[in-house]
């Protein structure tokens, strides 16, 4: 019976009992060592009667051996994953080390895992436990925690137990479990069946505070060791180290050969029976040594594994241990591991056992590394790495493993580390490549601080490292630099950058050179330099399809962007997309789906956008990044301002966190302001949205796509704001672009600002003529725009028929797209004689964003297990959203759906052909 603990226990009923009810939850208890967590586990296994329980722990001393923990909590599950989709099932079976290779992603594994309990859960709802999950390895927590966040109707719960730190679960549902009332306390202390002395009762409630661990410990060790007499002033020592002398206490009294084999045990980094009595027995114990520790309750051991009662245990036999007797013991571990199967285990021993640098060693513990990297165990990479460097006894080696450490630190974000490695590996390396190699990581660090500019100049100079023997590696480093540069608008260094792509282009293959070609176009547009007629710029999507130029599909799309191809960085993004989630890419996934965001707000496709900045921004509040969440917000904030949601624009452009940088506007800043002075326009509050562009184009992010675009909103803010010379600069830039992309879509918005600009007698031929364009490349919400301003001049000039065309036009389109805003403007100007068309948003417009990807991809044909895979959703949830569709489709079942499909595309056509006519 626990005592005191009546709110933790109602809070566990309420999950079970939504989980008998089909739905799902997680709950993290946390607190102090000892203060009863461990009971709380052991009640909500016992209150969890009838339901299939699954229990695991974290180890201590298994924190750097990657899914660990998750293999002991789903062990008896294993034989369910050849149920999984086959990416899902061959991540989760490489990461058990059923099958060779890596997992893939990271959080592949996750997914793997949700699909896996939703599959146990299939048999009834499931709980699964997890106690110490502070001691978790970190791959086996992120893929926990990534399910976790995920359940919502597959009958399962997931319930953590963990200490105050080194468990960050945001986003899950917590409850703090503090020490007992001194009234629970003493109940606690007087019912354990041992009658104390006053002074001794009085000196253990003291000393305890409320701790129930210590409550059950201290009396036995006050009572046996005269810990708590006279002399002994309170509080001289943290409880948790009067707890680990307790424990030792009791350790002491056991015999040698118990306490060799208990020793065994802390050290093994692993449960494994029959591993520790291998190693015991080389120490000369055998497995009757285990009964003394087995009889006073300190360990429990079955046929398969040996369990401490208390990690606190554990840990005061590891600190306990004499040196020579811990060597001995990690040596004993080295020799009776197998080499090829318990390969990184007996790496881990060997650098434990080692007392000096070893070179053999350093190289099995640097492969251990790699292939924990290779698993996304990184922060056992790292740790051992690390070490490797430790015991190398070749500097240039060991430079490279604290490289590669650092790495490894980088990918997990602990920059101070990074710093550390680093420095470290600075001090011993001349190997160029390993130079440059350390450079690009200093990049990283400088770009997570918005430092752009300096990480252009590191990657300038790896590049310059490299140039001699790796003309392609340098050239990636480079478009990085490139990239870096373009963010701030720093001409010098796009210059720099320019001249060295120039000498370094001809080492290159052919097929390396497109991106690069481009990337020359877009500094000398930057760099005032005229575009030679005679160059056409290759098409960036079939060059990425033929040869993958660059490693990272985000910044090929960005290339694409600011040179006009649009349709094709859509194309690469989306292709990405959907390879990212048919290999359960998740940790990918966020940042092609913000430049697939982007490239869908330039192609007008906002219900799209929307969608790819949701998921974006739920995958991220499940693994609990951040990284691409301003872009994602910034998105949504212009589809609000488009729609004229003045409340929700704002919202989102306040979450878009317009911050500062080191070197001025972050890229992830723009899209807030962009949207409101948009929505400003939109409702005719012109100055207000003039002075935001101008603004924008004037700061350091105005050659970003989106800055670079509003020069045409800019340019008819300045003209109906009766400010014209303000226009004349963005029309200059817009232009100019317009001659260096060569892109119909660029060239319409150069005409409209021509047009707006030009006399009477001159306007006309460029309205027609970006009209003309804007038929060639579609874009809705553009040439909606374009009809409204040509239709809002000819009626100013009196030709009313003409207007009223290209006016009803313009506000069939705006309608349709659901700008509010707009339609009102097109609408006062047709005047009260044109009627209106009701606005709609098509057949699936009342659905969410997440039920209108399931509702399309049931369409298709795909199954709910199908769905789910792409989705990174249960099967369950899969199915909620289906049912909560149908009645908004009006429709019964999935075999209606292709009807509601059809719908979508005629609608579709309606509102592309109102705009062609």
């Amino acid at each position: 019976m626990l005592i005191g603990r009546d709110t933790e226990q109602s809070t566990i009923d309420r999950l079970l009992a939504r989980v008998r009810e089909g739905g799902s939850g997680a709950l993290v208890m946390r607190g102090a060592a000892g203060v009863g967590k461990t009971a709380l586990v052991d009640y909500a296994a016992d209150a969890a009667d009838g339901l299939r329980v699954l229990r695991g722990t974290g180890i201590e001393s298994e924190m750097e051996l990657p899914f660990s923990g998750l293999h002991l909590l789903l062990g008896p599950g294993l034989d369910r994953i050849p149920d999984l989709p086959e990416p899902q099932r061959l991540a989760l079976q490489a990461a058990f080390g059923l099958v060779g290779g890596g997992p893939g992603d990271r959080l592949l594994v996750g997914l793997a895992v949700l699909s896996l309990l939703a599959e146990l859960a299939e048999d009834g709802p499931l709980v699964c436990l997890v106690d110490d999950a502070h001691w978790l390895d970190r791959a086996s927590a992120e893929a926990l925690l990534f399910a976790a966040r995920r359940l919502h109707a597959e009958g399962v719960a997931l319930v953590f137990a963990a200490r105050d730190t080194g468990f960050a679960a945001a986003g899950l549902t917590e409850i703090r479990v503090d020490a007992l009332t001194p009234g629970a306390a003493a109940a606690l202390l007087d019912g354990g069946g041992r009658v104390l002395e006053p002074g001794i009762r009085l000196r253990v409630l003291a000393e305890a505070q409320g701790n129930p661990l210590a409550l059950l410990e201290l009396p036995a060790a006050v009572e046996s060791e005269r810990f708590g007499g006279a002399g002994a002033a309170p509080g001289a020592l943290p409880l948790t180290d009067r707890l680990r002398r307790a424990f030792h206490g009791e350790v002491s009294r056991m015999p040698a050969a118990t306490r060799t084999v208990l020793g065994v045990a802390a050290l093994a980094g692993t449960d494994d029976l029959h591993v520790i009595l291998r190693a015991a027995a080389y120490l000369g114990v055998g497995p009757d040594a285990l009964d003394p520790a087995m009889a006073a309750g300190l360990i429990r051991a079955n046929g398969e594994v040996v369990d401490f009662r208390h990690p606190l245990v554990r840990a005061a036999i590891h600190d306990g241990l004499p040196l020579a007797q811990r060597l001995a013991t990690h040596d004993a571990f080295c020799r009776t591991l197998d080499p090829r199967s318990q390969a990184d285990q007996r790496a881990w021993h060997l650098g434990a056992a080692a007392t000096a640098p070893n070179e053999l060693v350093a190289t099995e513990l640097e492969d251990s590394a790699t292939r924990a990297r290779e698993r996304r165990g990184t922060a056992s990479a790292v740790a051992a790495y690390e070490r490797a460097a430790q015991l190398s006894t070749d500097p240039d080696a060991e430079a490279r493993r604290l490289t590669l450490a650092a790495e490894s630190a980088f990918e997990v974000g602990d920059f101070e580390r990074v710093r550390q490695l680093l420095k470290r590996a600075a001090a011993r390396t001349v190997d160029r490549e390993q130079r440059a190699r350390a450079n690009r990581i200093r990049a990283g660090l400088r770009i997570a601080q918005g430092a752009h500019g300096d990480a252009a100049r590191l990657l300038i100079e790896g590049a310059g490292l490299v140039a001699p023997d790796q003309p392609l590696r340098a050239g990636r480093l480079l478009i990085e630099a490139t990239h870096s540069a373009w963010h701030i608008a720093d001409e010098r260094l796009l210059a720099q950058v320019g001249h060295r792509i120039a000498v370094l282009r001809p080492r290159l293959r052919h097929d390396d050179r497109p991106v690069f070609d481009v990337a020359r176009a877009i500094i000398d547009l930057a760099t005032g330099q005229p575009p030679d007629p005679a160059d056409d710029l290759p098409d960036l999507a079939a060059a990425h399809g033929r040869h993958d130029t660059l490693d990272d599909v985000a910044t090929v799309v960005g290339v694409a962007l600011i040179v006009g191809q649009d349709r094709e960085a859509y194309d690469i993004a989306r292709t990405a997309a959907a390879e990212a989630r048919a290999r359960g890419d998740i940790g990918r996934l966020p940042k092609i789906l913000a430049a697939q965001a982007t490239t869908e707000i330039l192609l007008g496709r906002y219900r799209e956008a929307a969608a790819s900045a949701e998921e974006l921004l739920r995958i991220e509040g499940a693994t609990g990044s951040s990284l691409w969440s301003d872009q994602a917000n910034g998105v949504l904030a212009i589809v609000a301002a488009i729609e004229g949601d003045e409340e929700r624009c704002r919202t989102f452009a306040r979450d878009a966190r317009a911050t500062e940088t080191v070197d001025g506007e972050g890229p992830g800043s723009i899209g807030g302001p962009h949207a409101l002075a948009l929505l400003d326009l939109g409702y005719g509050r012109i100055e207000a949205a003039q002075d935001r562009w101008i603004t924008l184009a004037a700061g350091s992010a105005r050659y970003l796509v989106l800055v670079m675009r509003s020069a045409a909103d800019l340019i008819e803010a300045s003209v109906r704001s009766g400010r014209p010379e303000h226009a004349e600069a963005p029309l200059a830039r817009l232009e100019a672009w317009a001659r260096t992309a060569r892109r119909p879509c660029v060239e319409a918005l150069a005409a409209r600002g021509r047009a707006l600009l030009a006399s009477d007698a001159e306007a006309e031929f460029h309205y027609r003529t970006a009209l003309r364009l804007h038929a060639r490349d579609i874009r809705p919400f553009d040439q909606a725009r374009t009809a409204l301003l040509y239709g809002e001049w000819l009626r100013r000039n009196r030709r009313s028929s003409d207007a009223r065309r290209h006016l009803r036009d313009a506000q069939a389109v705006f309608e349709d797209i659901g700008a509010v805003p707009w339609t009102e403007r097109a609408g006062t100007e047709l005047g009260a004689t044109v009627a209106s068309r009701p606005r709609h948003t098509g057949a699936t417009g009342s659905l969410t964003s997440q039920e209108l990807h399931v509702v399309r991809l049931a369409a298709q044909g795909l199954s709910n297990k199908d769905i789910a895979a792409q989705l990174f959703l249960s099967p369950r949830t899969v199915g909620h959203h289906l049912y909560k569709a149908y009645p908004k489709l009006g429709v019964t079942s999935r075999n209606d759906l292709h009807r509601v499909e059809a719908i979508e595309a005629v609608e579709a056509d309606e509102a592309v052909e109102a705009v062609e006519d």
